[in-house]
């Protein structure tokens, strides 16, 4: 990912409440779209920690089965 645009997952559709991520300045930026002055910045390499963590499950404890 190279771009100083927002992206958001394929799997929000039309639907405006999602993380958006894009790159500036060497690092990555992620935000709520719902709530565009709040960022977080992070490094690459961290980045893709998380997201492997993220999709092994290590954080699926923290969301609420209904």
């Amino acid at each position: 990912m190279n771009s100083t645009e927002w992206q958001k997952s394929s799997f929000s559709e039309a639907n405006n409440n999602c993380v958006e991520v894009r790159t500036c300045g060497g690092v990555i930026e992620l935000r709520e779209s719902d709530e565009g002055d709040v960022i977080v910045r992070t490094a690459p390499l961290q980045f893709a920690d998380f997201l492997q963590a993220a999709k092994a499950g290590e954080f699926d404890h923290l969301i609420a089965t209904p």
